[in-house]
């Protein structure tokens, strides 16, 4: 159903609790018919705790997570919230929060909500399903490429046989150097690239939920986030995207001030079919790089994003050959 103006009132007037709203509710979701809803209905929606989904052009627009130009474009987002709702509420409420918070600030918040969701059952109906994936590739030693040359740093992700996954070697290495920049002022530019035809296939997916716990994995990301010395170093952060970022790939991208792309790179946030959010610092680099609407439907969609599109929403600052 779409709510239009008269139909939003009538929802309103109903006394309708924000228990009416949400994962547990006949509102996994709500939409809009934007040219018939007024802006003056924006303090409702802006409190509900679960997604608020725009069709077409009007004032209320700003007040919505994500706006499509006509239904049939957000068709599949729908059934996407509708089969994880969970995680679907705590993305929109997270990408609220990060408007209002400084980034590391909002980098905490978005720990708390990947833990938050780490116990919920959509995470373990798709981690009992997946706790035996593959093993990796022989990963190589190093596998971050680490070069200094006066003051610039070059950093390499260097595990292509393993789509260059952001595991916990990589992650560590990436926070070791990321440390040399952030102590050191004379680097003056911190490049990353990445070897192979993938930049990133993002975060380990045979390590998800490898933790005890969601609390301890929390304190372990408060310490050992790349995110949070890539968000210190964002202005002098130059980032060369080569083939697709995926997760925590496009996530740990976003970060730079400046990025390219190669004609044949791609974006894509998939972590709503683990049950999950970004959590690799996406609600608060991407939201920050293309706007909050944008960062929703990109995470909600979990479509790809092609370098072209990623070069007209800001995400992509040049294509290069």
């Amino acid at each position: 159903m779409i709510y239009s103006t008269s139909q939003l009132d009538a929802l309103m007037d109903s006394g309708a609790g924000l228990d009416g709203f949400g994962p547990f509710s006949d509102h996994k979701f709500i939409a809009l018919d934007l040219p018939s809803c007024d802006a003056d209905q924006s303090e409702f929606v802006a409190q509900l705790p679960c997604p608020v989904i725009g069709i077409g052009k009007g004032p209320l627009a700003q007040g919505c997570d994500a706006v499509f130009p006509d239904l049939e474009q957000a068709q599949s987002t729908l059934r996407n919230i509708e089969r994880w709702p969970m995680a679907a509420s705590v993305l929109v409420q997270q990408l609220r929060l990060v408007e209002r918070l400084d980034s590391a600030r909002a980098l905490v918040a978005e720990s708390f909500a990947y833990a938050t969701l780490q116990a919920g059952a959509e995470f373990k109906a798709w981690h009992s399903q997946h706790s035996a994936s593959s093993p990796s590739a022989q990963r190589p030693n190093p596998p971050l490429d680490t070069k200094r040359a006066g003051d610039r740093l070059t950093l390499t992700l260097n595990d292509p046989a393993n789509h260059n996954e952001i595991g916990v070697e990589m992650r560590d290495a990436l926070c070791e150097a990321l440390d040399l920049a952030v102590a050191d002022p004379s680097i003056e530019r911190v490049e990353i690239s990445a070897e192979g035809r993938t930049f990133s296939s993002g975060g380990a997916v045979g390590e998800f939920g490898s933790v005890s716990d969601p609390a301890t994995a929390h304190s372990i990301r408060s310490v050992r986030l790349p995110a949070t010395r890539l968000a210190k170093l964002a202005e002098r952060l130059h980032i060369e995207v080569n083939g697709a970022a995926i997760g925590a790939g496009a996530e740990i991208a976003a970060f730079a001030a400046h990025v390219t792309a190669t004609p044949q790179a791609w974006f894509q946030l998939p972590e709503l079919k683990y049950g999950l959010i970004p959590g690799a610092g996406g609600t608060v680099s991407l939201s920050r790089k293309i706007g909050r609407q944008r960062t929703c439907e990109l995470a909600l969609s979990m479509k790809r994003l092609s370098a072209q599109m990623a070069l007209d929403w800001g995400l992509v600052d040049e294509i290069v050959s």
